[in-house]
């Protein structure tokens, strides 16, 4: 497991699991494989994370893909949460404490924050990638950029 919150190694950290992302997605296009896997990595190789999966957009709302974690909520209306939050707005949601984002819903009351980013391919909104972890304030800057790279890897070798 990486620690990445530690000063100065986030995105030399970040580095190391995109070539290593690469390399478990190599010639392996299915969407839905590639998702399964990515998911798995994610969830394993990252510090104080207590969910991390898929949610693709359906229509005007999200439905749960693969995953790591706990049960979650199966479907997220555009706009609603963290999730349809990313997914209305296209932009990435890093959010440090999820009791306090208006309309935030708790699939797992342990989650304290939150690192949603929107997978967009051809301008078409795919899905969101979610991150939660019981941290408060666990996703940094370096966190997103490093997770929005990660996320890009993954609809570079998937078949949208």
């Amino acid at each position: 497991m990486i620690d990445l919150s530690q000063a100065g190694r986030g995105l030399d950290g970040y580095a190391l699991l995109s070539a290593q992302l690469q390399a478990l997605l190599a010639g392996e296009r299915d969407f839905i494989s590639n998702a399964a896997q990515f998911s798995a990595f994610i969830f394993h190789e990252l510090t104080d994370l207590n969910w991390a999966g898929f949610y693709f957009a359906r229509g005007e709302e999200l439905v749960l893909g693969p995953f790591q974690g706990k049960v979650a909520c199966v479907r997220i209306p555009f706009g609603r949460g963290v999730c349809g939050t990313a997914a209305a707005s296209r932009q990435t949601q890093r959010v440090e404490d999820v009791h306090a984002f208006a309309g935030h819903i708790a699939c797992d009351s342990a989650s304290r924050s939150e690192l949603v980013v929107p997978l967009i391919h051809d301008g078409r909104l795919i899905g969101v990638l979610d991150l939660d972890s019981p941290i408060a304030a666990r996703f940094s800057e370096a966190d997103q950029t490093g997770i929005e790279t990660l996320a890009q890897i993954f609809l570079a070798a998937s078949d949208c």
